[in-house]
This record gives structure tokens, C-alpha cells and sequence, in this order.
């Protein structure tokens, strides 16, 4: 299996931002679809921001599109969400996820149910 580790999340200013790192280990990473999802309080986690093996697709939830961008570095085992221009309403506790079955579909994973691990979660809170 995969054990996946979020940093960079903290307390940012509305209009600043944050590069969320997720960290690798265990089976080969190269092989892993990366995807981000965010969970408010009281709200379902949902999906922020997905890449393949590869890094040359990547897809975006329509709230996020302009200012965040996902990248990885396979050679280091990690993931990016730089995030850009942040608002009140990006505040949630973010994970990344690891999706294996993205061959199948031919694209990585939109839906929680569509990654097999996931990290412990970062918390981003953003004051207006």
C-alpha cells in the first residue's frame, strides 16, 4: 500500500497562498493517479484537483479552476497544490489520495470512492 503525508496547510490572510505537499511512501508512486479533496465541517469531502501518472492531465473542480494547480515530482515522490487567491470558502481540512484503478477509466479519479489511500489531512483556514 501507499502512506501518504499533507504539510503546508496553516492560517492565510484572504487573497494569499498556501502550496500544499504530500509525500509518499511505500508502493511504487509513479503508478498512483494523485488527487486533492477538502472537507469543511458539517460538509461531505469533495473533490479539489486530480493528476495522472505522468503530470501532463490534470482536472479541476469548477470553484478552484484559475487558482489552484496541482503538480507532482515523481522523481521525489510528491504531490503540489499551489493555491492561489484564496478565499474563506477554501477553508477545510485537505487530503490528498492515491487512486490505482486509473488505467481502467483512462483518467484519474473524481470521486472519493474512486481512491484507494489517503493522507491524515492538512488544515487550511482562510480568515476574510
Amino acid at each position: 500500500q501507499v502512506q501518504l503525508v499533507e504539510s503546508g496547510g496553516g492560517l492565510v490572510q484572504q487573497g494569499g497562498t498556501l502550496r500544499l505537499s504530500c509525500a509518499a511512501s511505500g508502493r511504487t508512486f509513479s503508478s498512483y493517479a494523485m488527487g486533492w479533496f477538502r472537507q469543511a465541517p458539517g460538509k461531505e469531502r469533495e473533490f479539489v484537483a486530480a493528476i495522472s501518472v505522468s503530470g501532463t492531465s490534470t482536472h479541476y473542480t469548477d470553484s478552484v479552476k484559475g487558482r489552484f494547480t496541482i503538480s507532482r515530482d515523481n522523481a521525489k515522490n510528491t504531490v503540489f497544490l499551489q493555491m492561489n487567491s484564496l478565499k474563506p470558502e477554501d477553508t477545510a481540512v485537505y487530503y490528498c489520495a492515491a487512486d490505482y484503478s486509473w488505467s481502467a477509466r483512462q483518467a484519474p479519479g473524481t470521486r472519493v470512492s474512486q481512491y484507494e489511500y489517503w493522507g491524515q489531512g492538512t488544515q487550511v483556514t482562510v480568515s476574510s
